[in-house]
């Protein structure tokens, strides 16, 4: 057997009980998870393994899967207890697709997305039961308490005033009691051209509108525009236009400003949680935490 079929021979023999390989396995093996392709008849499937940090992806899914089938890759199979995904091919994604293309396609996909979360939004507490970490508003002091530690930040106590006062906002403001799935990786390249959505391995439960720190962040920096173009407010608005019932739009734009900010809490313990302080990306969770003193980029009207 090669490299790969040495090192994940039980993952294998598995996924192999589920499907019909016709090929040897390629792997893209990371920290927090790896993913291997394996080759049968009708094309590609993928054998996602994680790592005990990003173990409740596999039940994110079947959560995923029984409430928003047509939102996500439904798996072939998966094993909760463990960490293993089987899923089918998903084919292209918005990242391969004409540049002109990306911001109205992200504005579809991202009312799509907001639509999923509605529709999450009643299971918060399986979410929660399943392993994501609870980034809600009334958890978040103690998620900027975790982020303070793992980080060493050094003004941690003006960042947990701070994070605790936003806290206090977004816990009162629209769609409060609509916190739901954020799945924190939110850029074109986990978008299917088929609408779906995929990769949940950083999920969190969170503020709804905490999703567009990632969302709008990496639609900017793909157009290569500031944040606050008029191309990223259009898919900003798309996506809020899926809360208009629950406030006014300058209202809803506010509070997407402040979960934004908020937002950075749960993303710097996400990179903690996948890389630690080790390897090119060591400092990465505490430059993320720092950034809670610059105001929000997606402030625009």
């Amino acid at each position: 057997m090669g490299g790969v079929e040495q090192r994940f021979a039980a993952e294998l023999a598995w996924a192999d009980a589920r499907t019909t390989r016709t090929g040897p396995p390629t792997a893209r093996e990371r920290s927090w998870a790896s993913v291997l392709r394996l080759p049968t008849a009708d094309g590609p499937v993928w054998l996602k393994v994680t790592t005990p940090p990003t173990r409740p992806e596999v039940g994110l899914y079947r959560l995923l899967a029984a409430t928003v089938p047509d939102a996500v890759l439904v798996p072939l199979a998966l094993d909760e207890g463990r960490g293993l995904l089987l899923l089918p091919d998903g084919g292209s994604t918005l990242a391969d697709g004409p540049r002109e293309r990306l911001a109205p396609d992200l504005a579809e996909a991202f009312a799509a997305y907001g639509r999923l979360q509605r529709a999450m939004a009643p299971h918060r507490a399986e979410l929660v039961a399943i392993g994501l970490p609870d980034a809600a508003p009334a958890a978040l002091d103690a998620r900027c308490a975790e982020a303070v530690a793992v980080t060493g930040l050094p003004d941690a106590e003006a960042c947990r005033a701070a994070v605790a006062g936003w806290a206090r906002v977004l816990a009162t403001a629209p769609a409060a009691d609509l916190v739901s799935v954020d799945h924190q990786d939110l850029h074109p390249g986990n978008v299917l051209t088929s609408g779906r959505f995929y990769d949940w391995g950083d999920a969190v439960v969170a503020h709804p509108f905490a999703s567009m720190l990632v969302g709008l962040g990496a639609l900017a920096r793909t157009l290569g525009v500031d944040p606050d173009d008029r191309a990223v407010r259009r898919v900003r608005d798309a996506y809020l236009d899926v809360f208009a019932d629950l406030a006014p739009h300058a209202e809803l734009v506010a509070t997407c400003t402040l979960a934004c900010r908020a937002a950075v809490v749960a993303r710097a313990l996400v990179w903690h949680r996948a890389v630690g302080g080790e390897g090119p990306y060591a400092d990465a969770a505490r430059e993320t935490l720092a950034t809670y003193s610059a105001p929000s980029p997606f402030a625009g009207a």
